[in-house]
C-alpha cells in the first residue's frame, strides 16, 4: 500500500471526511465509521505505515498515549465500564485498512462483544517453547 492509495492517509490530508476528535503531531483520532459501542474510535499515525511491525516506535509510542486518554475520556464521560484497545497486523489478524491504526472501543456491561479470540488450554511446554523462539537471547 502507499500514501496515494491509502483511505487514511487521504483523511490526515484532509481530502476524505472524518468525524475528528483528537489531534496532535504526530497522531489523528476520528471516529469509526463502523462502531463495535458507542464511542468506538481509531488512533493513527499521521505518517504512513502499513501496520504496527513497519511503523517508527515513535509513532506508536504517540499513539498509545492518544489511546490512553481516550480510553479515559470513555469512562469518564461517557460511563464505559472498559475499554478495549486493539490492533490488527496482516490480514491473518483481520487487518482490512492498511495504515497502521489503534482501535479505542469502549466497553460497557453486557454490551454483547466477545473477545476477539477464544482462550486456549496450551501445556506448559509449548508456552515455554515460544517464549523461547520470541526471546532475545
Amino acid at each position: 500500500m502507499t500514501e496515494a492509495d491509502c483511505l487514511f492517509c487521504s483523511i490526515v490530508a484532509g481530502e476524505n471526511p472524518a468525524t475528528v476528535i483528537r489531534e496532535d503531531d504526530r497522531t489523528l483520532a476520528f471516529m469509526d465509521i463502523n462502531p463495535a459501542t458507542r464511542g468506538h474510535c481509531l488512533v493513527i499515525p499521521k505518517r504512513h505505515s502499513d501496520d504496527l511491525t513497519l511503523s517508527d516506535p515513535e509513532d506508536i509510542a504517540a499513539c498509545s498515549i492518544a489511546a490512553q486518554e481516550l480510553a479515559q475520556r470513555a469512562i469518564s464521560k461517557l460511563g464505559a465500564d472498559g475499554v478495549a484497545l486493539i490492533s490488527f497486523a496482516k490480514p491473518a489478524a483481520g487487518q482490512t485498512v492498511f495504515h497502521t491504526h489503534l482501535h479505542v472501543i469502549p466497553r460497557y456491561e453486557g454490551d454483547g462483544l466477545k473477545q476477539p479470540w477464544i482462550p486456549n488450554n496450551v501445556d506448559a511446554a509449548e508456552i515455554e517453547s515460544s517464549a523461547k523462539e520470541m526471546s532475545n537471547d
